[in-house]
């Protein structure tokens, strides 16, 4: 029997309960806090860890780590894997710039049955293409060949970043009050998140993906296999320039969990998500998932990568300068007194 066309399908319908995430962190919390010495700052950012290493120079190292995800699986499917390291490279840096940290090092790692040197290059190829992107070194890795662990063709990529700030300079959110202003940076499109929910709404019939040219210009498995966005040059630069108080780098969890990652307690935020533009990519998610708009909001990035937090006066020339570096930028919202994400 056919699937209803108003069934709702969640990222949990997918195989992903994101609160199960929560709550594993909640459990390690305390097994990491153990570990931490004089050098760990902590409650300074939510994006990336600090370990104080300034003395006289007022250094701070902030470092993040993270993976592609089932991204991966069209890669495989598609044999199309010099892409995926682009994304492996921008879910750290994206991380730690949101702290005001320029990436300075980069560590993958590669796990697989069985080692294919040809797939292996083409994976650090992308890998290196972000590092490029990001101004940082790819100074090692590891490559892992573990028989029956995976499935013949696949491997799993992660990666590990390390940035440098001056403890003055570190972006925290902790001066955000009510009445600021949101300014959003949009994406290169899904970026690495959400893909456990894409695969079972899209399929993985990546021959009818690449035929399929209904959202224009680029196939459906381009669209799908576009990579994240790599916001360093030009995160860094505004920085620079304007007093930004907080970034949210717009990942898992969408808009509702990431947005708030930034704000001191007591402080909220309305979004108007007709402020921007809607990809169509995520339009045809809506439609072939039937969720609600909060719900669609908190799984994927809805056409938005990076959300900075200024000052109400500046918000028309900090676009006007993020679209001057590159970017597409949009005032999509404020903060106000309360708690959360209105949409």
């Amino acid at each position: 029997m056919g699937k209803d066309k108003h069934e709702k399908i969640t990222y949990a319908d997918a195989g992903v309960d994101v609160t199960r995430g929560y709550a594993a962190v909640e459990k390690i919390k305390s097994h990491a806090a153990s570990t931490f010495n004089d050098k760990v700052l902590q409650g300074l950012g939510s994006f990336g860890g600090f370990y104080d290493i300034s003395g006289e120079s007022g250094d701070v190292l902030v470092a993040g780590t993270d993976g592609v995800g089932t991204k991966l699986k069209y890669a495989f499917l598609s044999g199309r894997n010099d892409t995926v390291g682009i994304d492996c490279v921008a879910m750290c840096v994206n991380d730690i710039i949101c702290q005001g940290a320029k990436p300075l090092l980069f560590l993958d790692y590669i796990a697989t049955g069985r080692i294919k040197p040809d797939t292996i290059a083409d994976v650090v190829k992308g890998v290196a293409e972000g590092c490029r992107q990001a101004e940082c070194a790819l100074v090692g890795g590891e490559t892992a060949e573990m028989p029956s662990m995976y499935a013949p063709g696949e491997y799993d990529l992660a990666g590990f970043s390390v940035g440098i700030v001056k403890r003055d300079r570190i972006i925290n959110g902790s001066t955000i009050t009510p009445g600021c202003a949101l300014v959003g940076l949009a994406s290169s499109g899904l970026h690495s998140n959400g893909f456990s929910l894409v695969r079972r709404l899209l399929g993985e019939d990546v021959e009818a993906l690449e035929k399929d040219m209904s959202l224009g210009k680029k196939s459906l498995l381009d669209e799908i296999l576009t990579p994240t966005h790599i916001y360093v040059k030009s995160a860094l630069a505004l920085a620079e320039k304007f007093d930004v108080l907080g970034y949210a780098n717009i990942t898992g969890g969408g808009f509702i969990e990431n947005i708030p990652r930034i704000f001191p307690d007591r402080i909220g935020c309305k979004i108007d998500i007709k402020s921007f533009p809607r990809p169509a990519i995520f339009q045809l998610l809506a439609e072939k998932s039937n969720l609600a708009v909060n719900e669609i909001y908190n799984t994927f990035n809805m056409g938005i990568g990076m959300v900075a937090c200024v000052r109400a006066d500046v918000a028309d020339s900090f676009v006007r300068e993020a679209n001057a570096l590159g970017e597409k930028a949009y005032v999509i919202g404020e903060t106000v007194s309360g708690e959360g994400v209105a949409l």
